[in-house]
This record gives structure tokens, sequence and C-alpha cells, in this order.
């Protein structure tokens, strides 16, 4: 592997020492220029990621309320409330909207005596509203955990809450024009299915030789990677429709993988639900163990908190998430913000994950619990942020193989090391192109010499990543397995890639963001 296509040079390597005044980023600078000119820059644009593109605060809506009292679920009376829960939401569900509302108090929600399933939510602008995440707030607590769907396969284990979004995922046409990165506009055979206001899925899914080449950025595939070798490049973004005029699509965002129509691009609607929202909640699980990786479904999973399945403009904030495997999981949606959360209590398997997600903004989360993988990506997500986000030194991102591309880990601080990305083998390498990390401030201990392509073992595969403003411990890194490296041991300016970006978008930074920087 090389980097002979980079045309940054590594700019000046410092250790750090003391107090040492921040760098400006010549990336960033390349960014605004071709940015100002309408052309495609050296980083991608992630100023697109989360609630209604991080243009609109998370609303505090006035849909009709519906209280889990009325419904028989009664707060710190030692009575199971999972069967009263669902019947509150199948009320709201009815209704069309609602918010299912919680006092504060603890609400059993999987005693001995209940069934061993999960507690399904399936219904556009619905909102689990809680009266805290705090000790003297709402808290669901999880007795008993669920068990796998297939013990042998650790990962069946379904998460308890499961909002979920509906409808049918058909084909409505072939692209027949190439676009580039950052491109607003596809071209299609036939747009008379696709319609201004609809969301789509841009997707290609193809084992092409060519195609895998290309995705590889120069790098070697491994036999054993048969995910991609057979099943092909997939690639899979979710957009909303701004027009259509003759056979020209305009999307609301800009792409962030290139298309080649020789390689058989489609557009397909896309099944889900908009405006569901968790908020002022603790979700707190039973898990109390000594975490064994892989030891069997109960470690990887048996507490499983929270997940959002094809939803678009949805979000999680001010929540908590204690003594749990897995906290919170994004599974094919788009424009989720998990905002104000914590991870807390026993280590655990997995923490915020984005997966085969699209523009999936995490920020201001705080996992103290030293799960095993920290905040990171799995499957085909593509243009997730974490922004601001905090975890211990013994721990590390994830990314978690069958292709993510196009991750911004962004002010991050925590434990940087390899081993917690995770994947299969055959679902590797672990990320594609357009890992970016920026200004991570790496606790414990320095390595010399950090490989993003291991050569010691076979489950560390990231393709040459952006490494700017990274400092802390001291690490250094093997120079040809990075696209580009800058300022090495100085953070750099902007501070944030995030922020910078959304705010040259929109010509200033929205509230809801700054209220979150003035909570620090």
């Amino acid at each position: 592997m090389n980097n002979k296509n980079t045309h940054w040079a590594l700019a000046l390597v410092m250790a750090v020492s003391g107090s040492i005044n921040a760098q400006d980023s010549k990336l960033w600078e390349d960014f605004k220029t071709h940015t100002e000119k309408g052309e495609t820059a050296e980083l991608p644009d992630f100023s697109y990621a989360g609630y209604h593109h991080g243009e609109k605060a998370i609303p505090e809506v006035n849909h009709k309320v519906f209280k889990v009292a009325d419904f028989g679920a009664i707060p710190n009376d030692g009575q199971s409330d999972k069967a009263a829960i669902r019947k509150t939401i199948a009320a709201a569900e009815k209704n069309g909207s609602g918010i299912i509302f919680f006092p504060k108090g603890r609400f059993l929600v999987n005693e001995e005596s209940d069934d061993a399933k999960p507690i399904i939510i399936k219904g556009k602008k619905i909102v689990f509203r809680g009266s805290g995440s705090g000790a003297d707030g709402t808290e669901l607590y999880m007795k008993e955990h669920l068990p796998a769907k297939d013990p042998k396969k650790l990962w069946t284990t379904p998460y308890l809450f499961q909002f979920t979004g509906g409808g049918s995922e058909d084909v409505l046409s072939e692209i027949i024009g190439n676009a580039p990165r950052g491109s607003k506009t596809i071209k299609v055979i036939n747009s008379a299915k696709i319609k201004a206001g609809n969301w789509i899925v841009v997707r290609v899914k193809n084992n092409a030789p060519d195609l895998i080449e290309h995705e590889m950025c120069g790098c070697h595939v491994d036999k054993a990677w048969t995910s991609i070798l057979k099943k092909g490049v997939y690639v899979n973004e979710y957009h909303q429709i701004e027009k259509v005029k003759g056979r020209t699509v305009t999307l609301k965002e800009p792409l962030m993988r290139e298309i080649n129509k020789k390689h058989k691009w489609q557009v397909l609607s896309y099944a889900h639900f908009e405006e569901v929202g968790v908020e002022n909640i603790a979700f707190v699980g039973n898990w109390h163990e000594n975490f064994v990786h892989h030891k069997d479904a109960l470690h990887d999973g048996g507490y499983s908190a929270l997940k959002f399945s094809r939803l678009a403009n949805s979000w999680i904030q001010n929540c908590r998430f204690t003594d749990v495997n897995r906290a919170a999981s994004m599974s094919q949606s788009a424009n989720v913000s998990i905002l104000n959360c914590q991870v807390t209590g026993t280590p655990g398997h997995s923490s915020i994950s984005s997966g085969a997600s699209t523009r999936v903004l995490v920020g201001n989360v705080d996992d103290s619990s030293s799960q095993w993988h920290a905040p990171g990506v799995t499957g085909p997500s593509i243009g997730s942020v974490f922004w601001r986000v905090k975890y211990n030194e013994d721990t590390s991102f994830e990314t978690h193989a069958s292709q993510p591309r196009t991750t911004l880990f962004d002010c991050i601080e925590g434990g940087f090391f390899i081993g917690r990305g995770g994947g299969a083998r055959q679902n590797l390498p672990n990320h594609l192109e357009h890992l970016v990390l920026w200004n991570y401030k790496e606790l414990g201990e320095p390595e010399t010499d950090f490989e993003f392509w291991s050569s010691k073992t076979w489950f560390w595969k990231i393709i040459p990543p952006y490494v700017v403003g990274f400092h802390g411990a001291g690490t250094t890194f093997k120079e040809d397995q990075i696209k580009v490296l800058e300022s090495l041991g100085t953070p750099v300016n902007p501070e944030s890639l995030y922020e910078a970006q959304l705010k040259l978008r929109l010509g200033k930074l929205p509230q809801w963001l700054t209220d979150i920087k003035n909570n620090l």
C-alpha cells in the first residue's frame, strides 16, 4: 500500500510539550476553496448529518399525550409494566401520532413473569418522553435478558425496544448517468415514480473486478473476504428528493459516493417512518458480569436496550444507558441525531452504533462504561458523524466491517488502538474510503508506527484515512498507511470539522448546536 495519490505534504510533526497553539488546517482551507467554487474537495462534506441536516433543532412536539399510567403502568409498584406499555403504544399508533409519556420512577419492562419478546413500536410521529434520565427521573428497568433467536449466532439477540419504519422497497428506476461525489443530481432512465419530497435509496451491489479495485484504493483484497468478492461492493445512500425535471432528479443532499453508470446503480423507494423520538429516559439493564467478547449470546447482547430501524429525521436525546450489553443501534436509518446521552455502568459489548445508515449524527455522548466497542459504525453506513464524543482510555471506536464509508470522528476524546473495530473475517475490510479523524485526543499509552492496515493481525484493515490534528498521548503512524496526515501532535483550526462545514453551508452555527456547546 502507498499514498502516491496524496497531493498533501506531511505537515509539521510535533510532540506534545506543554500548551501548543492550534495550527490552521490546509485541508480545511482546500475544502473551503473548492466548495466556494462549486467543486469537489478532498474532504467529504459531513454537514448534512443529523436531524433535518442539522438545520433544525429537535422539536418539542405537542402531539396527543398517552400517559402510560392511564393504561396501567404504575412506577415503583413492583409489578411488571410491559403489557401496559404495549397498550399505550397501540393507542398512539392507532391515533397516527402521539407522545407516550412516562412520569418519574422505575418501570419494570422485562420481569420473570413477562414474555421474552421485544417491545415493537411501529408508527410515525411517535415519541417516548420520560421525566429525566437522572437518578430521580424515568427508569425503564430490564431485569431479565432476552434470548437469542439462534444461540449459535451470538448477534441474534433482539433489542428490547425497537422503533421501526414500514412500507415496501421497490425499484423505481435505473441510473443512466455518471455523477461525481458531491453532486446533487442524478439522471435516471424513467422518473415517473420518483416524486419531489419522497425519500429514495441510491444503491449499487456489484462484484465487478474494476469496481472492487476502485473501492479498495490500491489495497490488497484477501481471498477470505468473500462478502465483497462474491456479493460485491454495496453502497446504500438514503436521500430526499428536492425536485424532478424530466430524467434529472435533484437531491436535497450531496452524494457521498460517486456513481459510475456501468455498474448498474438503481433508485429504490425507501420504506421508513419519520419524526420518531426518544427523550429524557434512563434505560437500565441487569448486566453485572465480567464481559468476555463473543463468549455467548448473553455477553454479546442479552441486555440490549434501544434500536431504530428504517427511520428518518428522528432522534434520541438526553437519555442514559446503564448496565447493558448494547446501548443503542441505528439500522437502515437516515438523518437521525443522538445527542446529549450517557452510557454508564458495567462494561458490555457495544455503545451507540450507526449501522447501514446514512448521515447519522452522534453528538455530546459520554460513554464512561468502557463498552468493548465505543461509538462507531457497521455495515454499509455512510456519512456518519461522531462529534464531541468521550470514552475511556481502555476502549476505542467501532469500525465493524461490512463496508462502512465516509465516517467522521470529530473532537473525540478516548482510547485509540486496534482490536475494537470488530467484524467477521469474511466481511473485511473494517472501513473503506474517507475515514476522517479530526482533532482526536488520544487517552492512554502512545504507540509507535501505528498501522491502519495491520501487518500483525487479520482483523484490522482500514483504507488509508485522513488524520488531522491527532494529539494527546503521542502516538505516531506509518505514513504510507495514511491518505493525509496533518499536524500530528497538535490540534488544528477549525476545532470541529462538522461545525465548520455546517457554518460554511448555513452562514452561521444553528442555535441548537450553540446551546450544546455552551453547556459542555
